[in-house]
């Protein structure tokens, strides 16, 4: 199996003006197609940092892919670099410039002198024309490692992964095992709780588990590498059974699923309104279940009141509503106006039910870690009140 690393270069990316996203859908299909992927780094506009990354990557990978600096202007310098690297020169392609020539009449433009550097590519290696953009990408081979550029614009990027970066990969290595993962998210326990029950698990070789934590969320990875998708679908529904046998209580979906679509169902499937009272600070709630496709009526009094009458008042609402569920939540501070504790409450016609939950993360997660909590809350005391749907 292949091993690739992906260079994702531009200084805009180390000062933190945009993100990276083109890594992370590399990884993800060059992980379908069963490349492992040990390292991925960005580095700034300079030749001499590229080249000497690429070099140094060439020592320990199979594959590298680069992103971004493929542009005309003198601050793209990955044409530049990459010739360092494969020790050579760069050479003006007439063919290339025609195809840019091209490219800039279908949109009804003319390219300037400084285009044409876009036309110069390391000696010995191949274009890879670009029908979606205006920089060519090419690769070429750093010793025994196939060296592959890529525009940095997304959707350049990801059209020459797909169409010309992919064959190419799967015909040079004759790829023909994959790399399948899922994910379980879980809610309402800590991280080092999950690994308490499944840490066995998370020492497996193929396939692998890990977690990942989120303020009030822990996510599950499994993992799995064989010769074919089913294969690896097979080993990863028998892991997961696994997980599901210890963890199941508190796994509330997979994948893209999250926690305001699940009370969303819930709620749609039990034809329920909610009704919500807060004390100004737990807005993402109603955003989060805004965009699930819930519309609750809200209650939000930003100056501190008493719980136990808005409480009654909350149980009186839901009574005048023929299927309806209340939640109220309030925070606590301690002294410095820094949150502590997440008071819960759940509301029907027949009862009321509280609990709350400490806080002890940093002061700026508090709004998703209290969000989290509480939808949590709600999806948990519906499955167990109104288990079936009515």
């Amino acid at each position: 199996m292949p091993v690739a690393e992906i260079i994702a270069i531009g200084t805009e990316l180390l000062l933190g003006e945009i993100q990276d996203t083109n890594t992370k859908h590399i990884a993800r299909r060059l992980r379908d197609k069963g490349i492992d992927i040990f390292r991925a780094t960005l580095v700034g506009d300079n030749s001499s940092r590229i080249a000497n990354l690429i070099c140094e990557a060439a020592q320990r990978a199979d594959i590298i892919v680069t992103t971004g600096g493929l542009g005309p202007t003198i601050d793209d310098p990955t044409r530049d670099a990459a010739a360092l690297a494969m020790g050579v020169s760069t050479v003006f392609n007439p063919e290339l410039w025609q195809q840019i020539e091209a490219r800039f009449q279908r949109m009804g433009r003319i390219p300037t002198e400084n285009n044409r550097r876009q036309a110069y590519l390391p000696v010995g290696a191949c274009a890879i024309e670009n029908p979606v953009g205006t920089a060519p990408a090419f690769h070429g081979m750093v010793g025994d490692t196939l060296l592959v550029c890529l525009p940095g614009v997304p959707r350049e990027m990801e059209f020459l992964l797909e169409n010309a970066v992919i064959p190419l990969l799967e015909d040079r290595f004759k790829l023909t095992e994959t790399i399948r993962a899922i994910v379980l998210h879980c809610a309402g326990v800590g991280e080092s709780q999950v690994d308490e029950w499944i840490g066995d698990l998370e020492t497996c070789p193929n396939p692998t588990v890990g977690l990942l934590a989120h303020p009030g969320i822990v996510d599950i990875r499994i993992t799995a590498k064989a010769a074919s998708q089913r294969e690896a679908d097979d080993m990863i529904a028998n892991m997961a059974t696994k997980v599901h046998e210890r963890v199941g209580h508190v796994i509330f979906g997979q994948d893209s699923d999250t926690l305001e679509s699940v009370v969303a169902g819930l709620l749609h499937a039990r034809g329920f309104t909610l009704y919500l009272a807060m004390d100004g600070i737990q807005s993402p709630v109603v955003e989060r279940l805004r965009n699930a496709g819930i519309m609750p009526m809200v209650s939000d009094r930003k100056s501190p009141f008493d719980l136990n009458a808005r409480l009654k008042e909350l149980q009186q609402e839901v009574q005048h509503t023929a299927k309806a569920v209340g939640v109220c939540f309030t925070s606590d501070y301690s002294e410095g106006e820094k949150r502590t504790s997440l008071n819960l409450s759940l509301v029907t016609r027949d009862l009321i039910i509280n609990e709350s939950r400490q806080y002890a993360g940093p002061e700026g997660n508090f709004p998703l870690w209290a969000s989290n909590f509480a939808l949590n809350f709600l999806r948990v005391k519906l499955q167990k009140y109104y288990p079936d749907k009515e």
